[in-house]
């Protein structure tokens, strides 16, 4: 049996500890090590190459949102399991938005862990147990207009008028990925012009937003 290659992060080291202490017990799985902010797994994903990214949502510097919206433009094919504390189905339905293809309550059993470790491995999208019935639909109307952080950090860059290409230099992702948040800021949105989001900046107040 091929072993699943994962890295935790999670600024709490007990956290860590604990929950490698646990999955190392498991032949199936390879815990190649702990990353303490998102900046950390960001660059344990680019390092390790992992198969799976056990996360925590809230960690210092920048959260496990951000870091998942990164970790994706960098890599599509990254496959990311939020672990937390908070069954909002808020913080769910944000998780799963967010493109995080597991949802993981950290007072779940060790087997549950492993559970959705292999579940995700295998292309699977997995709720932990009781969570299910909490989310909020993604496609409904409400959903179409929520945009993610990093697409509003790119908003705010094109509302200023920069250029596909002076957006992806300053975040330092492509010009496709520019491209990309842009289609999807659009229908989100419905707005189908450039002039229309500049409005839609200014009318909402995001132009007064730090990024």
């Amino acid at each position: 049996m091929s072993q699943i290659r994962i890295v935790l992060a999670d600024d709490h080291p007990l956290v860590t500890e604990g929950i490698r202490a646990m999955l190392d017990t498991y032949p199936q799985i390879d815990v190649l090590g702990p990353a303490a902010t998102g900046s950390d797994a960001i660059e344990a994903m680019e390092r390790e190459s992992p198969d799976v990214l056990l996360m925590d949502l809230n960690m210092p510097g920048m959260n496990g949102l951000t870091a998942t919206e990164i970790i994706l433009e960098r890599s599509p094919s990254a496959r990311i399991v939020i672990l937390s504390m908070h069954d909002n189905p808020e913080y769910i339905t944000t998780a799963l938005r967010h493109g995080a293809r597991g949802y993981l309550l950290k007072d779940v059993p060790t087997e549950e862990i492993v559970t959705a470790i292999e579940r995700v491995h295998a292309g699977e999208v997995y709720l932990c147990t009781g969570t299910e019935r909490m989310i909020q639909p993604l496609d409904d109307a409400e959903g179409r207009g929520v945009l993610t952080s990093r697409e509003q950090t790119v908003l705010l860059r094109l509302a200023k008028g920069k250029s596909n290409k002076e957006v992806a230099e300053e975040l330092a992702i492509s010009i496709r990925t520019v491209e990309t948040h842009r289609k999807n800021i659009k229908r989100k949105l419905g707005i189908s012009t450039t002039a229309g989001l500049t409005r839609y900046v200014l009318e909402s107040g995001l132009l007064g937003l730090e990024v």
